[in-house]
């Protein structure tokens, strides 16, 4: 579930934060069939985004839906440890905070909820704060 590509990062209580992931989508109706999370550099991110997104930008986050039936989900999720750092800097928050953050937000577009509008982001917002009160391990 748990996997680094060129950066040398451990997640920490990674039983517990599986335990955690899994019910966000459980609790929508999905089943999960394999979620890869592969943490890496932002550069090695900016290149993923590149080729395969074709946007010019580094992010946080990338999330591959390889699911084949509704319902069931097969994904991978590509974190950059360098830019959750950053961004736990930039919005004053633990790294292990803004880290929850974007593992939750990657499976919250799996079951659905998109950031392309100001309105989605403000739901994905709220979906994200209400999965960390539930992060309790």
């Amino acid at each position: 579930m748990f996997f680094c590509e060129d950066v040398d990062f451990e997640l920490e209580n990674s039983k517990n934060i599986s335990k955690w992931i899994a019910s966000c989508p459980l609790s929508a109706g999905f089943q999960i069939e394999e979620i890869n999370y592969i943490f890496c550099s932002d550069e090695y991110l900016y290149k993923l985004n590149m080729e395969f997104l074709h946007h010019d930008t580094y992010t946080d986050i990338i999330t591959f839906d390889n699911s084949e039936s509704d319902k069931k989900i097969t994904a991978d999720i590509f974190i950059s440890i360098e830019r959750v750092k950053e961004n736990s800097k930039k919005f004053n928050v633990s790294f292990s905070h803004e880290l929850n953050r974007v593992l939750i937000h990657g499976v919250l577009h799996l079951i659905g909820f998109k950031d392309k509008s100001p309105s989605e982001e403000k739901e994905m917002k709220n979906q994200e704060d209400l999965w960390l009160s539930k992060f309790t391990f």
